[in-house]
């Protein structure tokens, strides 16, 4: 039997308080009825002995301290799924905001997720092509992975996000379902629609699942946005199938609003005024990406978060590189020379991709072209370096050369533009890149690759390059 409660002893904010409540649970669900005979609906946020906490999704204006009635509805927040939510858009409380009407239930589930057992984790294999070379062969994405992108304010991570989510697809032909769920965390009008449009044009939108929390939408609803993506993700991927990519962006908003709830509550705050359980509560949504044995589905995240003032020691940036494995890192100065995907090669990493890439995967000459690709760029940034000292002009022709690899190697591989390229195309990219320089330079990689795949005529005239100076005075030399 639900019992009733008639009367609030406190409104403060988007919290309600009541006294001498008993028998009921955190995060459990609440219907309050107003004097109007109009109803809300609240959560169950904090309970102190018999002092409970209620958080009102539509806010707390208008209601009564003395009339207002609170029901305890006995279960957490739970939402409806079947396949049908591929193609629609709902709010961040789940609910259809796209004029096509209610979604057919197949069940419902509650937005916490169900326990995972550790045991019952698969081990991350196999890849999902982004299309984006410095993604696809730098730093790959394999399916049950979370994986973020780090990026700063006014830098072009929702132009990235929504070039991923046109071009993702599976990496083999076994013709296995796979769906992406979209969700978008404190944005404007202007960029929501931009979100839909884009899916739109680009004919995917049968395949997405938009779940969007605009900026003037409730911080509760903010907070909820995700937890009603990865439960969508979780049915999709463990009931239905389907091998899912969530693609979460802002995160900073989230944590934004995680921060102004904690503080409604009057908690004692952390690091810059966030909560001290900012660290689990991510870890509550990052965790649940994985692959399930017995389960042909996958749930793969990439989390996007903007570091305020470019910091990645903030605790947004550094708690999540300790929760996800690895992370993609978007670099202000190749943004400002025009360079799109501006990622940052040397920061970004994927800590899972050595298992997912290679014979069998992609080809077995990835792992060494990527080897020697990271170990070359290195030598760039430390050229660069010197010649911000002594001056460009006093390199010895080695660094030069490395100098001229540096801007092929940012001008072709890293600046795509909107290319969709296979990662067939990114491999051999990255050899016409790696040919450019003398074999002898290339150390990171054995005899027999280099005699497959090396080919320097090849990458002069790719491009477009003559025979000059600097490889002249190499080859006087002997290099």
């Amino acid at each position: 039997m639900n019992l009733q409660y008639i009367g609030l002893k406190e409104i403060n904010g988007p919290l309600i308080f009541l006294n001498h409540v008993k028998g009921i649970s955190f995060e459990e669900m609440v219907e309050i009825k107003l004097d109007d005979g109009s109803v809300r609906h609240g959560r169950v946020v904090e309970i102190k002995g018999d002092m409970v906490a209620i958080l009102v999704f539509e806010g707390t204006h208008d209601l009564s301290l003395k009339n207002t009635t609170i029901k305890f509805l006995g279960h957490s927040m739970e939402i409806g799924l079947s396949e049908n939510v591929l193609g629609r858009v709902f709010n961040g409380l789940a609910e259809p905001i796209d004029d096509l009407g209610h979604v057919y239930v197949d069940k419902f589930f509650d937005i916490n997720g169900s326990a995972l057992n550790p045991v019952a984790r698969v081990y991350p294999r196999d890849y999902i092509n982004t299309g984006i070379s410095s993604i696809d062969g730098l730093t790959t994405l394999i399916r049950g992975q979370k994986l973020p992108i780090f990026s700063g304010s006014g830098m072009p991570h929702n132009d990235l996000a929504v070039q991923i989510v046109q071009q993702a697809k599976l990496s083999d032909e076994k013709k296995e379902k796979f769906a992406i769920i979209f969700a978008a965390m404190g944005v404007t009008n202007d960029v929501a629609n931009y979100f839909k449009k884009s899916f739109e044009e680009a004919g995917v939108f049968d395949k997405v699942a938009m779940y969007l929390n605009l900026a003037d939408d409730p911080i509760i609803e903010r907070i909820l946005t995700p937890r009603c993506a990865l439960t969508a993700a979780e049915y999709l991927a463990y009931e239905r199938d389907y091998h899912v990519l969530v693609v979460m962006t802002d995160m900073t908003s989230y944590c934004e609003a995680l921060r102004e709830f904690s503080s409604s509550k009057g908690e004692i705050p952390g690091r810059k005024g966030y909560p001290g359980y900012l660290y689990s509560d991510l870890a509550s949504l990052f965790e649940r990406a994985g692959i399930i044995r017995n389960a042909k589905g996958s749930v793969t995240q990439i989390p996007i978060l903007s570091m305020p003032n470019d910091d990645i020691t903030h605790p947004i940036p550094d708690l999540t590189g300790y929760i996800t494995e690895g992370q993609i890192v978007l670099d202000r100065e190749l943004h400002q020379r025009g360079v799109y995907p501006p990622i940052g090669v040397l920061p970004s990493l994927s800590r899972l991709m050595k298992d997912g890439i290679g014979q069998g995967y992609t080809r077995e000459d990835h792992q060494p072209m990527m080897n020697q690709l990271f170990a070359s760029y290195a030598r760039v940034m430390d050229a660069r370096s010197l010649a911000s000292v002594i001056g460009e002009d006093e390199l010895s022709p080695v660094d030069k050369l490395y100098m001229v690899f540096g801007r092929l190697f940012e001008n072709h591989f890293i600046s795509q533009g909107k290319k969709n390229r296979s990662i067939i195309d990114t491999l051999d990219l990255g050899w016409r890149l790696l040919s450019f320089l003398p074999k002898e330079e290339l150390d990171r990689t054995d005899e027999m690759i280099l005699d497959r795949f090396y080919n320097h005529e090849d990458a002069l005239v790719y491009f477009n390059i003559e025979e000059d100076v600097i490889i002249k005075e190499l080859n006087k030399e002997g290099r």
